[in-house]
């Protein structure tokens, strides 16, 4: 069991005492009444003896009672009714409940630390004087065991609210105090009137209660005598009087009031009543489930009324009171006497009244009497029990024993028979299906089975508990014999006593040696369900609220629903709203295992619960709803409109939406596309308080600060939703919850606002969704919006909405595609208003050692934004913007910016990885249509007529990269666009041309272009917007274009110049006619160049245009010329020559847009990819190597433009573009198409470090051999007759030319033979006369000949290509040698005439 307050031989005495009924007349109670107490309350306090008495059993032997108590009762004629006495022990057990704010009593239970807030005992206890030091040593306890008080209460109050019963005498009375006062005028007749009136209750076959213990009843006669206002002297003469009448020892003297109640404030006396007559207060209480309940009289309520505390007592005609009529726990007529407390609505009894009443802070009890009155109340019951009941006690046991010895035959003393009774044969007990129901047996009041019960009862009350038991044990084996079941035991059985019971059968399970906390917890649950179907709904409550420590969070998921449920009904039942709301959350939050029906119940139920929360304080804060689940940290918030849909071919800007899923990478490019356009405006430095913009921000942005909203532009706020329930959720009205501080231009606080605003739509506008259905265990998006019109610091706290069902239905299917749209043509079966907060946690700190070693998360501010002043607004919007293209074909295409704000625009931008994919034209371009349809038919080149010229000679242009924004110290990637007017003005919109060329490499591009402008009235916050835009093209494979640059052996042009070249061409169709082109016409070859041009075309083939199949190949030759140095000299270093080669009568103007655009943009393109040679400590060295690389390098760029023919849909296309080829290294092919790099094969791992790793300076044999060029001049036959000359003598010129830029020291050996054996077979052998070797200084680009002459012997063809040639740069300590031989044999026809 629970630790209880007193112990089993503390309880039993305490428990049954001797019964005494008190008769007062009508003055005596008025004396009493003085103190606001009845004459029985009065002795109260008192019962208790302070010494030891005595007295001798029937043996004769001496008995000790300790602590003896008697309990002195008014006469009461009606026996209670069973209802009110159920009612009675309800109200007890429902008034002594754990008090709030106790220390937790916390224990452990194997794995489980329970928490028993319940260890009290009130100071209602009476039993009890102690109670604090009971208190006090529980606390400092080493065991720590809970306390159960109310069982405690419901205990003393059951055995003293038993009736009166015939087979049972424990509570019959012994004695009755007669009790008349000395100021009435005949107080000895007054005695003889109660005397009567006694008897007659008694002997008198009307009144069957109470009930007397003998027939010869103790009559104690009590004068009470008021010292304060009564004449002494009288008092003493009429108590002479009454010793000499019924002796010394049947009467007193009881003086009290010794002060009047004017005095009772000046002294302060020690109130003993005050917790006895605050237990019945407590037991009595009003009901706290019930509300208010109102008591009917009974119809014979005038007479026979009554009032409990002896205040109101009615006197009759006798002058006796009649406050014996009724019993304090009389029900009234009106109610049902079987009335049972099982139901909520029972009634209360009387007795809640008139202990209420007494409960009454202001009412001071015994406020007449002093410490001598004290005083002489206790000499009183300690004489009355000394003189008067103890000797009647001990006489009424002697003549017990007497009768029963004389009746039964029985020895001497039913003592001295114990032995021979237990020793003897003893008479078996029958079974339970033996016993008869014998409710009808009925012994006569002097039958000795009753004797021996009244005799066994009278020894328990004296604590005579051996000779008792020794009588307890002969009544039974005689109840037992006679199937007398009803005089065996009494029974009183209650649903309530059974949750008691189970309640203290827990705490046996838990205070075991091993505690079983299962079982505690399962007998908690049965005892909670008990004190339920009793009325006792606090109990109730308390008893699953610690069974539930055990259940919860142990996966048992069923039963944490039932007592979840269960503690929401009965906390709801008590008013305590918020507890039944809380519990309710619980069974919905939770990962549920039931049923949809029953998940449905569960909702309603709560939704029921918290309706009626919602209605007690309507004007106060929204609570929290636990459904649906938030995943706050999935928010999304975006800044801005939405996309407007494509109209026909005008297709708006992609931008940024919600429907954009987050990407690292392109997150990553667009970062670095608007730090790429912030530095060249800030000239070429990106400032420190840069940071880049964010339209939306979700779990993966960088939320740290503060993010910018502009006034007039809405906010959208994603929220992520999930439903865990089987049964479908219906918000309606659901919107964002906020406050906003509005602020001056300035940035101040407005001060007119001194509160932050919450609900003001003049400040912020709310977007509210009317209905928005999540489907079971269904994750849904609501997107909402807020409108802000002024300036200030925004913060979004959450939603708000009605939750509710649908009705008549578990599952809703075709819902709108648009998120948060619904019609309305859902039902609500019941809904409640509540809110949400969004709680975001940020990142966790990782960067100090402090934030390393503990858990710290920084801010996450994307609900906070800062509304700043009004900016521009930019839209763009794209016509005719092709899906698909081939590879370098060029399409015409326009693009319109809107500036749709209230603010102008300026310095608009678009910057992007891909400048060669785009054109606005350069500073060449001519006028355009003004409509894109005007142009449909057009070619998007700019195109002159020419005539047709027989042979294919070049046309040349010049113009400079700076006019296509490519110039020194630009940056290609970043376009100016080319507005008419710098400022575009509110509501404006320009609409601009846009070339587009199809990439080299076919497949699906990703092109992002990032638009930046800025307002012309320049903002601290924001200096910058952006508008974004990805392009999606497909290219297909067309064209493949191989060149290659060779050095011309003629080493003069028609201007007496050196170094012309020949460039190779070779054009492939790789097409597929997948796309549905028939053929390629190459219409013109053009070249592009600082230093070279195309002077014309050597192809031997007279057809003008050339066609191109699928896979058809075309080879073309062109001889380039440098240009004219005084052209160079004079020019630009940006300054480019065109010259444009024509295969038809139309030239294209290479040198103006969109041609020379893309030429230019595809050339810096290339140039990013060259990386700058690094600084090192040989720099002379390098820059040997520098001068020896430059004599093969060249700057030579072909294009070749050409057109398609398309069949599309019946109808015949003609599609145009150009392809680039960069020439860099002469002899080295160079493509357009991007070669794909075959991967690497896997090498061996090498376990060591490589000596040397520096790279070699040393040029190669293939830039050794272009740094002299020679050749031979030579008559190709000649004719000698070698039978009159035998050696034939033949002049021949070498010409060395210089093709470096430094001087170049050079070294003839003409001493070298051919030593192949393929060569000795085809070439014969001469010999060189004269000089075999010479040495010779060349300057810069110098050419020199050398004069020599060759041998023959006889006819033949030799090779005259035998000289060798070494040379060193002049000013170089190293030197690099390597020889010089032509490519081409040189071979010359010696005929003999």
């Amino acid at each position: 069991m629970a630790q209880c307050v007193q112990s089993v031989h503390e309880l039993i005495p305490d428990s049954f005492v001797p019964c005494v009924a008190a008769l007062c007349s009508d003055d005596a109670e008025r004396l009493a009444r003085r103190n606001h107490l009845s004459f029985a309350e009065l002795l109260r306090p008192f019962t208790r003896l302070t010494s030891e008495v005595h007295m001798r059993d029937p043996n004769n032997q001496l008995h000790i009672i300790k602590n003896l108590k008697i309990a002195v009762s008014n006469i009461i004629t009606q026996p209670p009714q069973p209802g009110a006495i159920r009612k009675l022990l309800s109200d007890v057990v429902s008034s002594c409940q754990p008090a709030d704010g106790l220390v937790a009593n916390v224990f452990t239970a194997g794995d489980y630390d329970l928490n028993i807030s319940d260890r009290l005992i009130k100071a209602s206890v009476p039993w009890y004087s102690n109670w604090k030091d009971t208190l006090k040593e529980m606390k400092e306890s080493s065991l720590n065991t809970a306390t159960t008080p109310w069982f405690e209460s419901y205990r003393e109050t059951f055995l003293q609210s038993m009736p009166a019963s015939d087979h049972e005498f424990l509570n019959h009375y012994l004695a009755c105090m007669l009790v008349a006062s000395s100021s009435e005028a005949e107080p000895m007749e007054q005695f003889g009137k109660l005397s009567q009136e006694q008897h007659r209750i008694q002997h008198n076959n009307d009144y069957s209660y109470p009930k007397w213990f003998i027939p010869n009843t103790l009559k104690y006669y009590v004068l009470l005598h008021d010292v304060s206002a009564g004449d002494e002297q009288r008092a003493e003469s009429i108590y002479e009087e009454m010793k000499q009448k019924y002796g010394t020892q049947g009467c007193y003297l009881l003086k009290i009031n010794s002060r009047t109640s004017n005095q009772a404030s000046d002294e302060q006396i020690p109130d003993p009543w005050s917790q006895y007559l605050q237990k019945n207060s407590i037991q009595n209480q009003e009901s706290y489930e019930d509300g208010p309940c109102t008591i009917s009289s009974n119809k014979n309520s005038d007479s026979n009324l009554l009032s409990l505390d002896g205040l109101d007592n009615e006197v009759k005609a006798d002058g006796l009171p009649n406050n014996f009529r009724a019993h304090p726990l009389q029900l009234d007529a009106s109610s049902d006497p079987s009335n049972n407390i099982d139901g909520p609505d029972h009634v209360k009894s009387a007795s809640s009244l008139h202990e209420t009443k007494k409960a009454n802070p202001g009412i001071i009890h015994g406020a007449c009497l002093t410490l001598t009155d004290h005083d002489r109340i206790r000499q009183f019951v300690q004489e009355f029990t000394f003189r008067g009941l103890l000797p009647h006690i001990e006489k009424t046991i002697r003549q017990l024993n007497d009768q029963l010895i004389s009746r039964k035959g029985l020895s001497r003393s039913l003592f001295s028979a114990t032995k021979k009774w237990f020793s003897g044969s003893k008479v078996p007990e029958k079974s339970i299906n033996e016993l008869k129901n014998t409710s009808g047996l009925l012994y006569p009041p002097e039958a000795p089975e009753l004797q021996i019960r009244k005799m066994a009862d009278l020894c328990f009350l004296v604590q005579h508990y051996d000779l008792a038991y020794s009588c307890y044990h002969t009544a039974k084996k005689d109840f037992l014999n006679d199937q007398a079941m009803l005089y065996a035991a009494g029974a009183l059985d209650s649903d309530l006593r059974s949750a008691l019971l189970l309640e203290q059968a827990a705490h046996c399970f838990i205070n075991m040696k091993s505690p079983m906390v299962r079982k505690y917890a399962f007998h908690m649950i049965l005892a909670g369900h008990r004190f339920s179907k009793a009325g006792q709904k606090k109990h109730a409550l308390r008893c699953y609220c610690q069974a539930m420590q055990v259940y919860k969070g142990k996966g048992w998921s069923l039963a944490e629903d039932h007592i979840n449920f269960t503690i929401g009904r009965q906390s709801y039942t008590l008013r305590q709203l918020d507890n039944a709301v809380s519990a309710f959350r619980h069974i919905l939050i939770n990962e549920s295992k039931q049923s949809a029906a029953q998940q449905g119940s569960f909702l309603r139920e709560y939704l029921y619960v918290y309706k009626n929360v919602s209605q007690l304080s309507p004007d106060g804060p929204l609570p929290q709803l636990p459904l649906p689940y938030i995943n706050s940290s999935a928010t999304r918030v975006f800044f801005g409109h939405d996309r407007r849909p494509a109209d026909g071919e005008k297709q708006a800007a992609t931008h940024i939406s919600l429907d954009q899923e987050y990407d690292n990478e392109s997150s990553q490019q667009w970062r670095e596309l608007e730090e790429q356009v912030v530095a060249l405006v800030n000239k070429g430095v990106i400032p420190p308080n840069f940071h880049p913009t964010q339209y939306c921000l979700n779990s993966f942005s960088d939320n740290s600060r503060f993010p910018l909203a502009v006034v007039e532009e809405p906010i959208t706020v994603e929220v992520a939703f999930r439903n865990p329930l089987k049964v479908p959720l219906l918000l309606t009205n659901l919107s964002l919850l906020w406050k906003f501080q509005p602020k001056d231009s300035s940035g101040k606080n407005d001060e007119e606002v001194k509160e932050l605003v919450t609900s003001e739509p003049e400040m912020i506008g709310t977007e509210v969704i009317s209905e928005f259905l999540i489907n079971s265990e269904e994750s849904k998006v609501a997107r909402l919006k807020l409108f802000p019109h002024h300036i200030g610091e925004l913060h979004v706290l959450g939603v708000v909405y009605n939750l509710g069902t649908v009705q008549g239905s578990t599952t809703v299917d075709g819902i709108g595609a648009l998120p948060g749209c619904h019609t309305g043509k859902h039902s609500l079966s019941m809904s409640v208003r509540g809110r949400q907060d969004l709680e975001i946690q940020g990142p966790r700190l990782n960067s100090t050692k402090e934030e390393k070693t503990s858990i710290t998360y920084g801010p996450d501010r994307r609900l906070d934004p800062i509304i700043v002043e009004e900016m521009p607004l930019l839209e763009v919007f794209f016509i005719h913007f092709p899906t698909g293209l081939l590879c370098g074909e060029i399409r015409k295409a326009y693009v319109e910016f809107v500036n749709v704000s209230k603010c102008p625009l300026t310095g608009l931008k678009v910057v992007s990885k891909r400048p060669e994919f785009f054109t606005f034209g350069g500073n060449t371009t001519a006028l355009t249509p003004l409509s894109p349809s005007a142009s449909e038919n057009c070619s998007a080149y700019k195109t002159v007529v020419t005539e047709s010229a027989s042979v294919r000679t070049a046309l040349a242009s010049v113009a400079s990269a700076a006019d296509f924004g490519i110039g020194t110290g630009s940056q290609p990637e970043v376009i100016p666009v080319p507005l008419p007017d710098p400022v575009l003005l509110p509501g404006a919109s320009v609409q601009l041309p846009l070339w587009l060329r199809g990439p080299d490499e076919e497949g699906v591009h990703e092109i992002n272009f990032l638009f930046y402008y800025e307002s012309v009235k320049k903002l601290p916050k924001i200096r910058h917007r952006i508008l974004r835009h990805t392009a999606v093209i497909c290219t297909s494979r067309s064209l493949n274009v191989r060149a290659t640059v060779c050095r011309s052996n003629s080493l003069e042009d028609e201007e007496g110049r050196g170094g012309n070249m020949l460039v190779f061409v070779d054009v492939e169709n790789i097409n597929t006619s997948e796309a549905g082109v028939k053929e390629f016409h190459i219409v013109q070859v053009s070249s592009s160049s600082k230093h070279w041009k195309l002077q014309k075309s050597v192809n031997l083939s007279e057809n003008k245009d050339a066609k191109l199949g699928s896979r058809e190949k075309g080879k073309f030759c062109f001889k380039a010329i440098r240009c004219k140095e005084e052209e160079v000299a004079t020019r630009s270093s940006e300054k480019y020559t065109f010259a444009d080669i024509i295969f038809g009568n139309e030239q294209i103007v290479s040198s103006a847009s969109p041609c020379a655009d893309f030429f230019y943009r595809s050339l810096s393109s290339e140039l990013k990819k060259v990386q700058p040679s690094a600084h090192t400590e040989k720099q002379s060295t390098e820059d040997a190597v520098r001068l020896i690389q430059k004599c093969s390098e060249v700057d030579l760029n072909v294009v070749i433009l050409w057109k398609a023919y398309v069949v599309e849909d019946s109808k015949q296309l003609i599609l145009e573009g150009q392809h680039h080829v960069v020439l860099h290294t002469v002899g080295k092919e160079a493509c357009s198409y991007p070669q794909k790099q075959e991967p690497p094969e896997m090498e061996p791992l090498k376990f060591f470090r490589p000596e040397n790793t520096a790279v070699s300076s040393r040029p190669s044999a293939e830039q050794l051999s272009s740094l002299i060029k020679t050749s031979l001049h030579y008559p190709e036959s000649l004719s000698h007759p070698f039978h009159q000359k035998s050696l034939c003598l033949v002049p021949v010129t070498l010409l060395l030319s210089n093709c470096s830029k430094a001087d170049v020291d050079v070294i003839v050996d003409l001493r070298h033979k051919a030593t192949s054996p393929e060569s000795l077979e085809v070439h014969g052998s001469f010999t060189w006369l004269g000089q075999t070797q010479y040495k010779l200084r060349l300057k810069s680009e110098e050419m020199h000949s050398l004069q020599l002459k060759a041998c023959f012997v006889h006819t033949g063809v030799y090779n005259l290509g035998t000289p060798r040639v070494f040379a060193k740069l002049s000013d170089q300590v190293t030197v690099f040698e390597t020889s010089q031989q032509n490519s081409m044999p040189a071979l010359i026809i010696i005929n003999n005439v």
